[in-house]
């Protein structure tokens, strides 16, 4: 289970996509916690839920999903949330609360903000960046239309852009990439939120801007001490900023822990699977890159026992086909869901396949 004096503490989350075709679990029972103050990176390949996990946090999926499980526990300043968290108590279930009710609104864009993947779809082209902007900040603080744009040019410096006064009147169409996906973060970072998710924030920059763009977050976590949760496929973005590092596939989490310790020792086959498939220097010419074989399964037609037999070296037959994969806690705090760490498990399977006699005490096939 997740720590429960994180900032923030999933618990058994699962969100699911009720379509024509069948019920899709993009999110399938995540456990995970986020420590204040600390930059906690979520990898993994693309249609492992990490988007969804983190839109679920702040009730952001859309139709035909919900939240249909689990709780995702949010440390309050004790003023309690819409009958959610009595005055005085320290958490508040964001999974409970209404998405559009007062207590969601109170803390989604205020508390918790996020940066989306894609400004462009983000910001709308059809109301300028001050009317964005300043929208942003009066609906949490109770401050003038003069004064919300005053803070807005602020803001707007704070994240490096130049004439900020010229870019309050622009629309996002006449701003670049780098541009709308800086003032996307100092829409996010208006209220100074407790807890920053950024959903792969750098994906579709150039490289210099994404330098700047980390370089950037780096600087205002410095500054004002908050938590980020931060969403991304580059392992080298990864080993640069993070202090957790979590690591999820098929919509579970297999691997949570320290990022040396996920880097330098990773207990997961995925997690090691992920590390050897970076291309490293000094290998030699005409050397073929590692690769991690097959795809993720559709979550239609999810395998049976855990999620990434079909595609481990490591597989034990009879056993990780079978039977879905305890979270196993090991030193400081580190997990991984893999029978690879259960040496109960196992013994259990070994006798079993010696004896013929199932650990039920039924007979085996």
């Amino acid at each position: 289970m997740p720590r429960s004096d994180g900032l923030l503490a999933i618990e058994g989350l699962k969100t699911h996509f009720f379509t024509d075709d069948g019920v899709v679990r993009a999110v399938d029972g995540v456990n995970l916690s986020l420590p204040e103050g600390k930059t906690v990176c979520v990898v993994g390949e693309s249609g492992c839920g990490k988007s969804i996990t983190a839109r679920s946090i702040l009730g952001l999926v859309e139709s035909p999903g919900r939240v249909v499980d689990g709780h995702v526990w949010w440390r309050t300043d004790g003023a309690g949330t819409n009958g959610s968290a009595a005055a005085g108590e320290d958490r508040v279930d964001l999974a409970a609360l209404d998405i559009r009710g007062e207590g969601m609104r109170k803390i989604r864009g205020n508390e918790i903000s996020m940066v989306f993947q894609e400004p462009m779809a983000s910001l709308s082209p059809v109301y300028t960046v001050a009317n964005q902007l300043v929208e942003a900040i009066q609906v949490h603080l109770p401050l003038s239309k003069e004064e919300a744009w005053k803070r807005g040019i602020g803001l707007l410096e704070r994240v490096g852009i130049p004439r900020p006064e010229r870019t309050m009147g622009s629309y996002p169409f006449q701003l670049s990439g780098g541009m709308c996906q800086r003032v996307m973060i100092a829409i996010a970072l208006a209220c100074e939120p407790r807890l920053l998710i950024a959903d792969e924030p750098t994906t579709a920059l150039d490289v210099t801007t994404q330098a700047r763009i980390i370089d950037l977050f780096i600087d205002i976590q410095r500054d004002t001490g908050m938590a980020m949760m931060f969403i991304t496929h580059d392992l080298g973005v990864v080993a640069e900023i993070a202090d957790e590092v979590i690591v999820m596939y098929l919509g579970t989490v297999v691997e949570q822990g320290g990022v040396d310790e996920i880097f330098h020792d990773p207990k997961h086959p995925y997690t090691r699977a992920l590390l050897d498939s970076i291309p490293t220097m000094g290998r030699g010419v005409r050397q073929r890159l590692s690769s991690i074989r097959g795809q993720v399964p559709h979550p239609l037609d999810r395998p049976k026992g855990c999620p990434f037999q079909p595609r481990c070296d490591h597989a034990v037959p009879g056993l990780c086909d079978t039977v879905e994969p305890p979270t196993v806690t090991l030193a400081d705090e580190r997990r991984v869901r893999c029978v690879l760490h259960d040496p109960d498990l196992l013994r259990k399977h070994e006798l079993r396949q010696a004896t013929g006699v199932r650990v039920d005490g039924g007979e085996g096939a």
